[in-house]
């Protein structure tokens, strides 16, 4: 076997690997939709001071749409796993989801509020069902192509920094825009406000969505798919039996979940109000901090991807869910401690350096894990394909969705109902509202609490994930010598059927000259 070349693919190598600017843009496929994902925070906002809707209301429905959307991932699954067109398995999925959120989002900040009342919330509710098939469209298409992009160990790391670099630069650079320029241009959260936010977004993800489809447009072909000829056509009664039996797929379920579950909670509009702007007293500071702690959570991203490289992508999630954890109860204890201001920005006091380091941790973390967890649905799929030989990638990424997208349904929910418990029935606080004792507890269970728990449970799940760095060189050392087996089987095929056409060749030719 010749020297591995890590930009180029081989049938016949061990590993089949990808461009380096293939991984990046295809990374684009996630920002896309974490851009969606990232402006829908803001839809209580317009519902409940645009539209009307109360805030126990639309909590409810947020939450009950999450849930629909974990029910639609084995859907999307089945379909993905039995797609085959012209324009490859994955392309076309990407597109069409794309295209749903697109109008859907437009169509929810735009036109809700000109509905009469008794029908806004049934016209919500039929905008959201539309939305999440979309998203669960694309989503699924982001963990399920992992497989076909590369299977390198030192390359599938790759995917989780330019994930991280770009989640971190759209939440960042997306709360700048969002608290800053346009609250200064309209004030406060008006009909304007949602106008210009939601064709910006709209706009950024369709290219951010070009781009991905550009990336793997060499990649989404039928050689990557697997071990061809032991493929199968997946049942939707197979889903429980692959999940009962892969004991990878089911740690690494719990800890996305967690995860997602720990970074839905600090992405929340309501929760970034409520730390920044009732706790801090300034909710411009979200955006700012943002921008502050870019570069250092850059740092620790790519720290955390060469780890990843060199020990595995299960000792880094482990590693670095230990660091957002303990950050996260040191800042929380002291937040209780210390009259919050103290820790704004302005202040340049001891505390307020505390707080930048160890949020600018958590907040990185927040957003490496669940880049990290990405690739690793990819080494879970090979796996699969390894222990049962069943190629599979769509019923993976949908069964791994179906569970992180039940959990992480809980948030807004739960966010709604605690603000609704401290007195905010009608409407969500925000930056005019004075805080309280409810206010402050509520900010620190919701922006430190559940996260720190979030990482504590994926700690746990990982003690239980049997995916090392050996086990997979193992798994991928055994299914490249099945493929090249069946390779060598249909070369010797073909050269026994070449031979045999050419003695038939030869006796037609011996055949005529006795005529003649």
């Amino acid at each position: 076997m010749g020297k591995l070349n890590l930009e180029g693919d081989f049938s016949r190598e061990k590993y089949h690997t990808a461009k380096y600017w293939q991984i990046a843009l295809f990374a684009l496929n996630n920002s896309a939709t974490n851009l969606f994902l990232f402006g829908i925070g803001f839809i209580t906002y317009y519902t409940t001071g645009v539209a009307g809707l109360a805030v126990i209301t639309v909590s409810t429905i947020l939450g009950l749409m999450r849930v629909f959307d974990s029910v639609t991932d084995p859907i999307i699954g089945y379909i993905i796993d039995r797609t085959e067109t012209k324009f490859g398995k994955f392309r076309p999925i990407m597109v069409i989801g794309n295209g749903i959120l697109l109008v859907t989002f437009l169509l929810m900040f735009n036109v809700l509020h000109l509905f009469p009342q008794n029908f806004q919330m049934f016209v919500f509710i039929i905008l959201q069902f539309v939305y999440i098939l979309g998203y669960t469209m694309q989503t699924t298409v982001t963990r399920a192509a992992q497989t076909v992009l590369t299977n390198h160990p030192r390359q599938r790391p790759l995917f989780s920094i330019f994930d991280a670099l770009f989640t971190l630069s759209l939440f960042s650079f997306g709360q700048v825009y969002a608290s800053q320029y346009l609250i200064d241009k309209y004030g406060d959260f008006t009909y304007n406000y949602f106008i210009e936010l939601s064709f910006t977004f709209a706009g950024l993800s369709a290219l951010m969505t070009l781009l991905a489809v550009i990336a793997i447009w060499n990649k989404d072909r039928k050689e990557f798919y697997g071990i061809e000829e032991i493929n199968v056509k997946t049942r939707f009664r197979d889903y429980l039996p692959v999940l009962k039996r892969n004991r990878a797929l089911q740690m690494l379920v719990i800890a996305a979940a967690t995860d997602k579950f720990a970074a839905m909670f600090m992405n929340q509009q309501v929760v970034q109000v409520m730390l920044f702007g009732i706790l801090l007293g300034n909710f411009a500071l979200s955006g700012q901090f943002s921008l502050i702690v870019l570069v250092p959570s850059l740092f620790i991203v790519f720290f955390g991807v060469r780890y990843a490289q060199n020990l595995g992508l299960k000792r880094a999630l482990v590693l670095f869910s230990y660091i957002g954890a303990v950050s996260f109860s040191i800042l929380f204890i002291l937040m209780l401690a210390f009259e919050t201001e103290e820790f704004a920005l302005g202040n340049w006091g001891i505390l307020s350096i505390i707080f930048l380091i160890l949020f600018s941790i958590g907040r990185a973390i927040s957003t490496l894990t669940p880049s990290i967890v990405i690739p690793m649905i990819g080494d879970v799929s090979d796996y699969e394909t390894y222990s049962s030989g069943r190629y599979i990638p769509g019923m993976i990424a949908a069964l791994f969705s179906f569970v992180d997208k039940l959990v992480s349904s809980l948030a807004p929910f739960i966010v709604g109902a605690l603000v609704s418990i401290i007195g905010f029935g009608n409407e969500f606080p925000t930056v005019n509202d004075e805080m309280t004792t409810g206010l402050l507890w509520v900010s620190l269970i919701t922006a430190l609490g559940f996260p720190i728990l979030g990482w504590v449970i994926s700690i746990i799940a990982m003690k239980f994930y049997p995916l090392t760095k050996e086990r997979m060189a193992e798994v991928q050392e055994e299914l490249n010598n099945t493929k090249n087996f069946i390779l060598d089987a249909r070369d010797e095929k073909a050269a026994e059927a070449e031979a045999t056409e050419r003695m038939d060749e030869d006796t037609e030719e011996d055949i005529s000259k006795k005529d003649k």
